[in-house]
């Protein structure tokens, strides 16, 4: 089990089709996840990457499974702050479930690692993300706090 674990259950009143098309899709993600966009083929073993406005890359891994409109674990690495770089890896986990007119998502985030700086960071981060993917599938628009890409990042 890992040492340190973010752990956030919302429910979306969505289908699981096109909340996981949120999960992945550019066009989706740059709405509610400050214009990022994930490169990647999507399927198990591809190469991951976070994208960030200006051409940078922000977080790396490698996709473990891929199950649509289910299952996603990724692992993730932070490729911008060296603290966080030399953590290695972590795993993110999506899980998607059917709850009458909404879904339910589960999302882990995790790492062998106690007191694993990465994944304090992330739990402030998860939670607004989340909250503006909901906000935008339920409402037709993201958070205006997820909309750019914070100055100075």
């Amino acid at each position: 089990m890992a040492e340190s674990r973010f752990v956030y259950v919302t429910f979306i009143r969505t289908t699981p089709e096109k909340l996981w098309r949120a999960l992945i899709e550019p066009e989706f993600t740059r709405q509610f996840w400050c214009e990022t966009w994930q490169d990647c083929e999507w399927k198990p073993g591809a190469s991951w990457r976070i994208m960030v406005p200006d051409g940078r890359v922000f977080d790396t891994g490698e996709v473990i499974e891929f199950e649509p409109p289910k299952r996603l674990v990724l692992t993730w690495r932070n490729e911008i702050f060296p603290e966080l770089t030399a953590e290695g890896h972590s795993r993110l986990t999506y899980e998607l479930e059917p709850k009458g007119d909404a879904v339910k998502l589960t999302l882990i985030h995790e790492m062998d690692r106690g007191n694993s700086q990465l994944i304090g960071k992330v739990s402030t981060g998860w939670p607004v993300i989340l909250s503006s993917l909901k906000s935008l599938l339920e409402t037709g628009e993201a958070l205006e706090e997820t909309r750019h890409w914070p100055k100075g990042v």
